[in-house]
C-alpha cells in the first residue's frame, strides 16, 4: 500500500482544463475565497458545485464559465474554505436534556472542578431519580480533580442509589458502596482477567474499578430502562448538530451494535445529513460482512465494512500495558490484555479472511507488539493487498514498531487531545513523550494518518485537535514531545484526505477537486497563516454537505 499522500496525488492529478467542467451549468458557485483543496492545485479561489459534487475548481475566470441564470453565487470576502472534516474515530451518543431520566451527569472540568462539585452534581441527580435506580456520570478527570473519587466520596451523594461514574478515558470508573455491595465485591474478590479493583492499604476496594472490573459492577446493578427510540433518535440528532457546527461532514463510528447502527442511520435527516462509516462490534462480524457484500459501490451516506476490536487498555486512564514501568509507579506496567497471543491471532485472522477491515484499539507498546504479530500471521496465511487494517490510538510506540507498521501497510489513527489531556502523559515520564502519539514520525515514514477526536473522550472540534497535532501543547501551556509536532498542512491533510483514505473513500471525499462530493467548510481564517496556538480559535462559519448548507453561524452563536 502506498502512503496516503501518494495515493491521493495519483487520484487527484486531474487535468485542470478550464476549471474541470465540460459545459455543465453549476447550481452553486463559491468565489473570492482562500481554498485549501488538499488536492492539485493546492490552492484555488473559486469552485462550482452541481448535483452534490464539485464541478469546477480554480480561478474565478475559469469557474465563472460554469455559471448560468439559476446559479447561486456566494462571495466569501476572502474567508478560508477547506474540505469537510472527517473524524476517523468517534463514539456518537444521544444528547438528552440535563434533567431527563436518560441523561448521565456531565462531570468534565468545564462543569466540575473539585470533588465537592462532583458530589453536589450527583446529589442533584439523585434527588430526581427514583430510589434504587442508577445514578450515572461521565468524563471526570482525576488529573483536574487531584485524584479519583472513591466510594466514600460517592456515598455522600447518595446511599440509596447505586452510583457509577466513568473517567474521561471510559476505561476507569468509580462507584459507591451500594454498587459494590450489589456486585458482591469485597476485599476477598479476585480481580477479573483484564480488569482490576483498586484497593486501599488495607486491601479494601476503594470504589475505583478499571477496565473489565467496571463491567462486573454495572451488570450487577438494577436493569436500566431503555429510552424510547424516538428520544434516542432526537438525542443523536443533537449530537450530529454539534458535530456539523464544528465542521464535521463525516464520522467513523468506532464500535456499535446493529440496533444502535440502525438508530444512528435513522437519525440522519435533511438537517443532519452527517455521513457515517460504521464499525460494528466484534460479535457482529457476520452482519458486517453481509452488509459489506450488500452495499452498492455508490453508497456514500452510511457505509459498512469495518469491525472495531479491542486489544489493550487506556492511555489517559493509565491502564495500557507497557514494556517499561510507568514513571510515577516503578512497579506498575499497566493491565495486561485479557487475550493471549493465540486468541488474538485467531481473532484477527477471522476478520481478515472475511474481507473486513480490522480497526483495533491498542495503546501500550506491549499491546501493539502482540497486535502486529497477529497481523503478520494473518497476512502470511492469507495475503491480501490494500486491506487498510488500522490501529486505533497507537499511543506508545518505538522506531521498530513504526517500521513493522509500515511493512504491514497499516493505518494509524492517533489521539491529538493534548490541549485537554496532555497532563495525563505525565505518568509516562518525559523520556517517553517523543515516542507517544508519534504522528510526525509516522508521516515521515509514509504511514497513513487519520485525524480523530475519540469523541467524547475529547471534544469533537477538529480545529482544536489540529492545533494539538501542530503544537502538542496542553491547556496549562506544557509541550509534550515536540519531536512529533506536525505542520498545519499535515494536520489538515490527516483530518481530510487521511481520514477518507482510512475508510476507502479517498476518491470521493477529503479534497476539493472536480468529481468529488461537495463537502466543505467555511472558516473565519486560513489555519496555515494563523498563529499555531490560536488555530482552535478559528471560527467555523458554515458547513456544507453535498453542496447544501447545513450549518451557518449567526451572530447569536
Amino acid at each position: 500500500m502506498r502512503c496516503a499522500l501518494c495515493v491521493a496525488l495519483a487520484v487527484l492529478l486531474i487535468p485542470h482544463n478550464g476549471g474541470g467542467f465540460a459545459g455543465e451549468v453549476s447550481q452553486l458557485t463559491i468565489r473570492n475565497a482562500q481554498i485549501l483543496t488538499m488536492g492539485t492545485p493546492a490552492r484555488a479561489d473559486a469552485f462550482a458545485v452541481r448535483d452534490g459534487k464539485f464541478l469546477a475548481v480554480g480561478t474565478w475566470e475559469e469557474v465563472e464559465k460554469s455559471r448560468g441564470a439559476e446559479t447561486t453565487v456566494v462571495d466569501l470576502g476572502g474567508k478560508a474554505v477547506v474540505p469537510g472534516f472527517i473524524d476517523a474515530h468517534t463514539h456518537p451518543s444521544p444528547i438528552y436534556d440535563e434533567d431527563s431520566p436518560w441523561a448521565s451527569v456531565k462531570l468534565g472540568p468545564e462543569r466540575v472542578r473539585t470533588i465537592d462539585d462532583l458530589i453536589g452534581a450527583l446529589k442533584r441527580k439523585a434527588a430526581i431519580t427514583p430510589e434504587g435506580q442508577w445514578v450515572t456520570g461521565s468524563r471526570y478527570q482525576d488529573t483536574k480533580l487531584g485524584r479519583h473519587p472513591t466510594r466514600h466520596d460517592l456515598d455522600r451523594a447518595s446511599e440509596r442509589h447505586p452510583i457509577i461514574i466513568s473517567h474521561s478515558s471510559g476505561h476507569v470508573s468509580a462507584c459507591n458502596s451500594l454498587a459494590l455491595r450489589l456486585a458482591n465485591v469485597t476485599r476477598e474478590t479476585q480481580d477479573p482477567s483484564g480488569g482490576r479493583f483498586v484497593r486501599d492499604e488495607n486491601g479494601e476496594p476503594t470504589g475505583v474499578v478499571q477496565e473489565r472490573a467496571a463491567s462486573l459492577v454495572r451488570d450487577a446493578g438494577p436493569n436500566r430502562v431503555e429510552p424510547p427510540a424516538s428520544e434516542t433518535i432526537e438525542g443523536y440528532r443533537r449530537c450530529y448538530r454539534e458535530f456539523i457546527s464544528n465542521g464535521l461532514t463525516s464520522v467513523h463510528v468506532a464500535g456499535t451494535s446493529t440496533r444502535s447502527a440502525e438508530l444512528l442511520t435513522t437519525a440522519r435527516s435533511a438537517k443532519e445529513p452527517l455521513r457515517l462509516y460504521v464499525m460494528l462490534r466484534e460479535g457482529s462480524r457476520e452482519e458486517a460482512k453481509s452488509r459489506l457484500e450488500g452495499q452498492v459501490s455508490s453508497s456514500v451516506d452510511v457505509r459498512y465494512g469495518a469491525i472495531k476490536l479491542f486489544h489493550g487498555n487506556s492511555l489517559s486512564g493509565q491502564t495500557c500495558w507497557l514494556s517499561k514501568p510507568y514513571a510515577n509507579r516503578p512497579d506498575y506496567y499497566g493491565i495486561p490484555p485479557a487475550r493471549s497471543q493465540t486468541e488474538l491471532n485467531k481473532l484477527i485472522l477471522s476478520v481478515h479472511e472475511a474481507g473486513l477491515q480490522a480497526c483495533v484499539h491498542s495503546n501500550g507498546d506491549r499491546e501493539i507488539d502482540m497486535l502486529l504479530t497477529a497481523f503478520e500471521e494473518a497476512l502470511k496465511k492469507h495475503p491480501r493487498s490494500d486491506h487498510r487494517h488500522r490501529i486505533e490510538h497507537c499511543s506508545v510506540v518505538t522506531p521498530e514498531i513504526l517500521q513493522r507498521m509500515k511493512r504491514l501497510d497499516l493505518v494509524m489513527v492517533p489521539h491529538s487531545y493534548f490541549y485537554e489531556h496532555g497532563d495525563k502523559l505525565e505518568a509516562y515520564g518525559k523520556q517517553r513523550w517523543d515516542w507517544m502519539l508519534a504522528s510526525r514520525s509516522a508521516i515521515d515514514l509514509g504511514i497513513p494518518i487519520a485525524g480523530n477526536s475519540d469523541y467524547s473522550v475529547s471534544a469533537c472540534r477538529p480545529l482544536l485537535q489540529i492545533e494539538g497535532m501542530v503544537t502538542r501543547t496542553s491547556a496549562e501551556g506544557k509541550v509534550y514531545g515536540a519531536k512529533q509536532c506536525t505542520t498545519v498542512e499535515q494536520a489538515l491533510y490527516a483530518w481530510t484526505m487521511g481520514s477518507a483514505f482510512a475508510e476507502f473513500q479517498e476518491t470521493l471525499k477529503g479534497s476539493i477537486v472536480p468529481g468529488k462530493l461537495a463537502d466543505f467548510v467555511v472558516l473565519s481564517a486560513d489555519p496555515t497563516t494563523f498563529q499555531a496556538h490560536e488555530i482552535k480559535d478559528i471560527v467555523v462559519e458554515a458547513t456544507y454537505i453535498g453542496g447544501e448548507k447545513v450549518f451557518e453561524r449567526s451572530a447569536a452563536n
